[in-house]
């Protein structure tokens, strides 16, 4: 019976040291957050089993309000002909029914999409434009290829009515799925640096400047344009967290004047100025080569990193004011 004793207290104490099962709150702490590839953000959306979609949006004022650009990842504002500017905006965490007006293609868009793939959405565009994303690796929808996808609105004067049903694109997704991250993001609660900014004028011509404000409630910056909050068609102002501006030449053409749309040149490097989080960074850009994404490069050639959420491309020429409001 002592024996059985013994044999009894040293199962006992043999429990104290028994391995814990790995619980599924455990397991969830350990399991990496997937985040989509275009925002930092996490993924709850699928934005990892999809492309990206770029569609070319109208920036008149006659084009006003525009349809979806808030639900884009990332925007891209490029100098097209007369000074006047257009969007290149892409869509992959999100997929609004409606997107427009659509526009037609420039020559600087097969850069901006090379190393993104995806969808191009476009209304049509002069022949040397066309040839132009041609040569880009991205699957091609304009008004007569894309059919029911894409309508036009007849309480709206053409070529400002023509909208796509983005949502619907995604089953003509092409290469690069996902795709590649265009941005490094900051952790939480991590350092922003850089000096303090309230505001920033980005100096487009022809009317198309465009004033970007800091609000510290939202932690976005509000877009003004042609005077006035620009407010789209869901009633949101368009408020990015992160505003990127890439001082870029535009070449083969004047972007002030000539009929001929200037193509920017997204290779190379240049001056870059980045607003996040309250502040102004200042550094450079860097793209060797168009099959990858230009890096953001602060003073000492490391990564800047931005805020996770929606980020606006500025591609001013460098001969563009832009000024900072401390």
């Amino acid at each position: 019976m002592a024996l059985v004793a013994v044999v009894a207290l040293a199962a006992c104490g043999g429990s104290k040291h028994a391995a814990k099962t790995p619980t599924q709150a455990d397991q969830a702490k350990k399991k990496p957050v997937a985040v989509a590839p275009l925002t930092g953000v996490a993924d709850a959306n699928g934005a990892n089993k999809r492309c990206a979609i770029t569609v070319k949006i109208d920036n008149t004022e006659a084009g006003h309000p525009k349809y979806g650009v808030e639900q884009a990842d990332v925007i891209y504002e490029e100098v097209v002909e007369g000074g006047y500017t257009r969007l290149a905006a892409i869509f992959n965490s999100h997929t609004p029914d409606r997107v427009g007006p659509v526009r037609s293609v420039r020559k600087t868009d097969q850069s901006l999409v090379w190393p993104i793939g995806g969808v191009f959405v476009y209304s049509g565009g002069a022949p040397y434009a066309i040839e132009s994303i041609g040569t880009a690796p991205v699957v091609q929808l304009d008004e007569t290829r894309a059919g029911p996808l894409m309508f036009r609105d007849d309480s709206r004067r053409a070529p400002y009515n023509l909208y796509a049903h983005l949502n619907l694109m995604y089953s003509k997704c092409g290469p690069k799925i996902p795709p590649p991250a265009l941005f490094t993001y900051r952790a939480p609660h991590t350092a922003v640096g850089g000096v303090p900014a309230t505001s920033v004028h980005v100096g487009f011509l022809s009317g198309f400047d465009v004033t970007w404000t800091w609000d510290p409630a939202t932690g976005t910056w509000k877009r003004s344009i042609f005077g006035s909050p620009e407010i789209t068609a869901s009633g949101q102002q368009l408020a990015p967290k992160n505003v990127v501006v890439m001082f870029v030449q535009y070449v083969g053409g004047d972007a002030a004047h000539s009929n001929i749309g200037a193509e920017a040149e997204l290779t190379g490097q240049g001056q870059a100025l980045v607003f996040t989080g309250g502040h102004e960074i200042k550094g450079t850009w860097s793209r060797p080569d168009k099959t990858a994404p230009a890096q953001l490069l602060n003073a000492a050639g490391r990564p800047i990193a931005l805020t996770p959420g929606q980020t606006w491309v500025e591609l001013p020429d460098t001969s563009y004011s832009v000024t900072k409001t401390p």
